[in-house]
């Protein structure tokens, strides 16, 4: 009697550990009829247990599967072995179908023969249909991202490619082996990789980030100008799932925009004026180039700018931008500064050091004030020029560099060929390619542009927040000469910020010679326009009615010219 109530109670307790199971539990004898099921079991079909116990799987599946099903008990059977998935369609009481994964195991008594199975159901008819919703979202969304205009490339965390499609693919030349899961690199690529920095910013902070007008260079490949758009990708916690980056390629827009409108921008330069227009066109077919390129202008034109452009838009960007004022040291001094020198080459050379040539190895370096140099300094460069080759001072072994060379000054080097202070060959050397920045007081429509700029950058150095000019300032800015150029504008703003207290610049927070030197120059302007305009119309005939050349004809400046020409109201005659 004991024994019965210990039988007893374990079975209850057995059925009520079963009951607590998520999955659907059943029991079946040898013959695939029902004999115990759970809760589980019983809510995915519908039945109640009692409505089960006793049926085969006939009860909740067609017919053929009900077959199936049970060839898979004698399987079990036969063989002894589990089986671990066995996917099939079933329909509840209510008519609804549901998609289960069952596993089958063989169950014994006492005497280890086969007593019946045991099986274990996962209703997985939701998992399957969300399944089946991101194979299609993800096929939806392979169509779009194929067939966006935009490159798009989706990273992990750790940089590692979930997606990109074929416009990335052709703006970036990602390499053929680059398959989803690796890492976005590419070894070959010689380029500044600003992409991936942008992507590796926008991991590191989660916020977004946008790029216009991106310059890329790589090897073997035309330059590029993209807009570039860094996004992070986060979950409704907030938390990081990686990273897109929208790719747009702007190279052909912003050429038809150079052909069709003027630039008032290009790399640190400001202007619209023609001649501007077209040193920035210029720039543009040098900047791939190793043309040695000679920048001649007067002080505070923004020679070293040209320089910079030349440089920092071109293959040679990653590479280093060494500056050699050379008007700035002695010839001993000069020459161990471009050249270098070895140890015990003259008192105080305690060790070898690397000259600035060296040093600029594979980039570019920029010979500042270069009409200034010595006629032995001038030999040297003569040579690295057509050689790429030097050698240190104290040094017979020569030392050979990729080095472009870009020059400038502010000098005359033909009047200082003429008195025998420059060489004429390296004159001929250096001027493979000349750009002559004009004098502001030749762009004078530049200024309003120089003007904001300027306010900008004071603005924010200042910490102030001064709107604009009074209309009286920009007038004297207009009529000044300006013979410190760019330089002189930019230090009266400076000056004019720190006096300036209110929101408007006004003629009192400008110096005084300023101001007179305006008045002297708009005197003298307005006595050269008063004349009848039979020398100006000589003039603009004589010359072609070539602008430049009238007004260096005239000893006036071009916006005076203008002023002119609109006064007396000439035109150049039609071909």
């Amino acid at each position: 009697m004991g024994w019965n109530l210990d039988q007893s109670f374990w079975k209850e307790k057995y059925q009520g550990i079963i009951n607590e199971m998520e999955e659907g539990y059943a029991e079946v004898d040898i013959e695939g009829k029902l004999t115990n099921v759970n809760q589980a079991f019983c809510h995915i079909w519908g039945f109640t247990k009692a409505e089960m116990i006793g049926h085969t799987h006939e009860l909740f599946t067609r017919s053929e599967q009900a077959r199936k099903n049970f060839n898979n008990y004698k399987s079990v059977l036969n063989t002894g072995n589990p089986i671990k998935s066995n996917i099939f369609e079933g329909i509840r009481k209510d008519g609804a179908v549901r998609l289960v994964d069952a596993s089958i195991s063989l169950m014994k008594d006492q005497n280890a023969k086969p007593a019946g199975f045991r099986t274990i159901l996962q209703d997985i008819t939701e998992h399957r249909k969300t399944q089946e919703q991101l194979v299609a979202q993800k096929s939806r969304f392979g169509a779009i991202l194929q067939n966006v205009r935009d490159g798009i490339i989706i990273v992990d965390p750790d940089m590692n490619i979930i997606e990109y499609n074929e416009v990335a693919s052709d703006i970036c030349s990602l390499v053929s082996d680059t398959k989803i899961g690796h890492h976005l690199s590419d070894p070959e690529s010689q380029c500044d990789k600003t992409c991936l920095k942008l992507l590796q910013e926008t991991l590191k902070t989660k916020t977004n980030i946008q790029r216009f007008d991106l310059y890329c260079h790589r090897k073997r490949h035309s330059p590029k100008f993209l807009f570039i758009s860094s996004l992070s990708l986060l979950n409704a916690n907030e938390e990081l799932l990686g990273a897109m980056l929208i790719i747009r390629d702007n190279t052909r827009l912003r050429d038809l925009e150079r052909q069709l409108n003027e630039r008032h921008h290009y790399q640190e330069m400001i202007g619209k004026n023609a001649k501007m227009q077209e040193i920035y066109n210029l720039l543009d077919e040098l900047s791939d180039l190793d043309t040695t390129v000679l920048v001649t202008g007067e002080n505070g034109t923004g020679k070293e700018l040209i320089a910079r452009a030349l440089h920092f838009n071109g293959k040679r960007e990653n590479k280093p931008f060494i500056t050699v004022n050379c008007s700035a040291l002695a010839e001993n001094l000069l020459e161990s500064e471009l050249f270098g020198h070895v140890k015990g080459a003259f008192t105080g050379a305690v060790r070898d050091s690397d000259g600035r040539f060296k040093i600029a190895d594979g980039g570019t370096i920029l010979l500042d004030e270069i009409g200034d140099i010595s006629p032995r300094i001038q030999l040297k460069l003569l040579r690295i020029l057509q050689e790429k080759v030097f050698e240190p001072v104290g040094s017979s072994t020569p030392v050979r560099v990729d080095v472009r060379v870009i020059a400038c000054t502010n000098r005359n080097l033909k009047v200082l060929i003429d008195s025998g202070e420059f060489r004429e060959d390296l004159y001929y050397r250096l001027k493979v390619i000349e750009i002559e920045v004009p004098p502001l007081r030749d762009r004078l429509e530049d200024i309003p542009l120089l003007f904001r700029h300027f306010l900008k950058k004071f603005n924010y150095t200042f910490n102030k927040s001064i709107s604009g000019a009074d209309p009286a300032v920009m007038e004297v800015l207009f009529n000044y000469p300006w013979p410190g150029n760019i330089r002189e504008l930019e230090h009266v703003i400076e000056r004019a910020f720190v006096l300036c207290h209110v929101r408007s610049i006004g003629l009192d927070h400008l110096p005084k010679e300023i101001i007179e030197g305006a008045k002297r120059n708009a005197q003298h302007s307005s006595h050269d326009e008063k004349d009848d305009g039979s020398e100006l119309l000589a003039a603009l005939q004589k010359t072609g009615w070539n602008k430049a050349k009238t007004s260096k004809l005239l000893g006036i400046s071009r916006p005076t010219l203008y002023r002119m020409i609109k006064k007396h109201d000439l035109a150049a005659p039609i071909e």
